[in-house]
């Protein structure tokens, strides 16, 4: 069963971090069957770190 990822969860997460946790969403998500509570967990992970990623590169000072 896949685990949900909270916004307070990735508070603190670098970029790189959020990204891994990206991809091991992704990962379950492409792994569950349609329609599954475990592809919806996936698919809410991954549009919250995705949020998250958005967020903080909104945020970092380019050079």
């Amino acid at each position: 069963m896949s685990k949900i990822f909270t916004a307070a969860a990735l508070d603190g997460r670098s970029i790189p971090e959020l990204r891994t946790l990206f991809r091991k969403a992704h990962e379950e998500m492409v792994a569950s069957e349609a329609g599954s509570v475990d592809r919806r967990n996936a698919i809410a992970s991954i549009e919250k770190i995705s949020r998250a990623i958005a967020q903080r590169s909104a945020n970092t000072p380019t050079i």
